[in-house]
Order: C-alpha cells, then sequence, then structure tokens
C-alpha cells in the first residue's frame, strides 16, 4: 500500500488533467457505471464536519473520510483534512492512501471550471471571486483555462487574504480589483464563483447582471447556502448530480421550501449536460447556476488518477 501525500497529488493532478478525470468519471456516473452511497456528514463537538464519502468507480472504489475545519481557514493549518483511502476491485485489497485535501481543493476547481465551460457564455471574460483561500486558487487556475479571463475582481471578509490572493492573480499579468463588498465584486462579472463557508445567503438577484454564470461551491448542508431564494428562482439551476441536490442543498432546499421555485426548477447536472440529455444555456441573457456539493466519484477517480501515475 502507497501513502501519497500532497506533494505526489499536486504533481499529477494538473488542471487540464483532473478536468479530463473529472469530465470522463461524471460522464460515468450519469451513465450508471458508477455507484455512490449517500455520503455521511457529522458534526463534532470543535465544530468541525466529519465526512465520509464513498463511491464504486469501476476498477477501483474507496472513500473520502476528511474533516472540514472552518477555524483554520487564515491560519498556517488547512481547512480541509484527511485522506482517501483506494481499493482496487478484483481482489478489493488496499492500494493507497491518498492526502485528500489537495485532491478537494483541485478536483472542486475543476469541476466547476466544467461546469463554466458548459454553461457560461463564450465571452465571458470577467471572473468575481467571493472567498479568497484555497478553493479561490483552484478555481482561477481552471477557469482561466477553459475561458480567456481579462479581469478579476475579489472580496474576502479578511483584507488580508484578498490582497495576498490578487498578488499572485497579478503575477499571471491580468489585472485584479479588490473590492470592499460582494456587491462591487461580482456588479460586472460574467462568471462568479462564491467559495465561502457561510450560513446565510449573500448573494442576491440585484448584485448579478444578466447572462452571468454562477458556481455556488462554499455550503454543502441543507441548511447553509450562499445564493439567496429569487436569485436561484431567477437563474437556470443545475448540480454536480442531481439526486444528492435534491436531498443536500441549502441552495435548491431552502427556496424550494419557501415556495420561490418548484421541484422541475432544477434542470438537471453536470452529467446530462456532457451526455447531451440536459439541456443548458438558451440564451446571452439566462443566469446559469451550478451548486456543487462534491462528490464521492470525484475524489475516488482523482486519488486513481495520482495512484496509477506514481506507483
Amino acid at each position: 500500500m502507497l501513502i501519497l501525500e500532497e506533494a505526489a497529488v499536486r504533481s499529477v493532478l494538473t488542471p487540464e488533467r483532473c478536468m479530463e478525470g473529472m469530465r470522463k468519471v461524471l460522464r460515468d456516473l450519469a451513465e450508471g457505471k458508477c455507484a455512490m452511497p449517500d455520503r455521511l456528514i457529522c458534526r463534532m463537538p470543535n465544530t468541525a464536519m466529519l465526512g465520509f464519502m464513498p463511491a464504486y468507480v469501476g476498477d477501483y472504489y474507496g472513500a473520502k473520510v476528511i474533516a472540514a475545519y472552518a477555524p483554520n481557514m487564515g491560519t498556517e493549518y488547512p481547512s480541509h483534512i484527511g485522506y482517501v483511502m483506494l481499493f482496487e476491485s478484483v481482489h478489493s485489497t488496499v492500494v493507497a492512501m491518498v492526502e485528500a485535501g489537495s485532491i478537494t481543493e483541485i478536483r472542486t476547481g475543476c469541476v466547476s471550471a466544467i461546469a463554466t465551460d458548459l454553461l457560461a457564455r463564450k465571452d465571458a471574460s470577467h471572473l468575481g471571486i467571493i472567498g479568497c483561500g484555497a478553493q479561490a486558487r483552484s478555481h482561477f487556475a481552471a477557469i482561466s483555462r477553459i475561458r480567456n479571463i481579462r479581469q478579476v475582481s475579489v472580496y474576502d471578509l479578511r483584507r488580508e487574504a484578498a490582497e495576498r490572493f490578487a498578488e499572485e492573480v497579478r503575477g499571471t499579468g491580468i489585472p485584479v480589483t479588490i473590492a470592499d463588498s460582494v456587491a462591487e465584486a461580482v456588479r460586472d462579472a460574467d462568471i462568479i464563483c462564491t467559495l465561502t463557508p457561510a450560513k446565510e445567503a449573500y448573494l442576491t438577484r440585484e448584485m448579478v447582471k444578466p447572462g452571468a454564470h454562477i458556481n455556488a461551491v462554499g455550503t454543502f448542508t441543507p441548511t447553509t447556502r450562499e445564493v439567496d431564494s429569487d436569485l436561484v428562482a431567477a437563474s437556470r439551476l443545475y448540480g454536480d448530480y442531481a439526486a444528492s441536490t435534491r436531498t443536500e442543498s441549502g441552495e435548491y432546499l431552502i427556496p424550494l421550501q419557501e415556495g420561490k421555485i418548484q421541484e422541475s426548477h432544477l434542470l438537471g447536472d453536470l452529467g446530462g449536460l456532457l451526455t447531451g440529455k440536459t439541456e443548458g444555456r438558451r440564451s446571452d441573457s439566462d443566469i446559469t447556476l451550478f451548486d456543487a456539493l462534491g462528490l464521492a466519484v470525484e475524489d475516488v477517480e482523482s486519488a486513481k488518477m495520482v495512484y496509477l501515475a506514481v506507483q
């Protein structure tokens, strides 16, 4: 059995390679080639969310066990800590344990980039990012590879985090604006990424221009969200996996409970878009919304890719 740490993950999971793997596994999931039991998420007494996320991707299966601990944000400690345990399917032996924080960071940005490629306008060039931690870096790295990003605007409650991230982006030659509010950061954005551990919605309908695409990434429980009900109702809504969206997504469940949307408002998921079974953007004025929960098949496929590259 191999124990593969962050350096091995980052050496293998480049944005291009990871996006290729995520497109494959999301299509496989849509076509019934993968199995993904419901994940278990438990709140620990120290407020950490401990997740167990199992999946079967054919020749390999396994589970991610990870703690999401918001108080670590802005410190020397990562906010997501854990491993993916990987089994081969022929004899069910454990072949590897792969560091999960870096997998989560990289694959999340790559899946949002896939959603952006499928749903955003082709001429989208202004990227607005709310929350300037590790996910901001992975989202910028991946999305800038599938759209010609010419302007970035960022906002974070911690000004120093926004300044650090902005300096990294400027190093690529792309102009960056540090906003003083969410509304300012997204006002002219063609692509918006919400990447915060918020409990309540903060992105509202009046903030977002017609034609924008939103990747709502930061929350993953039925009672938390970043996007308010009116904006969800005004958007064409897609999940990473529709069955999970219907049971786990606050972005979907809260406006549904409020009567702002019907069940049919969830139009489908990335697998459906990739296989052509689901209709995407219909006009340049549509607001499209991708609600990401994070999927175990993404983690196991990523761990498999790392393992096969280094064994």
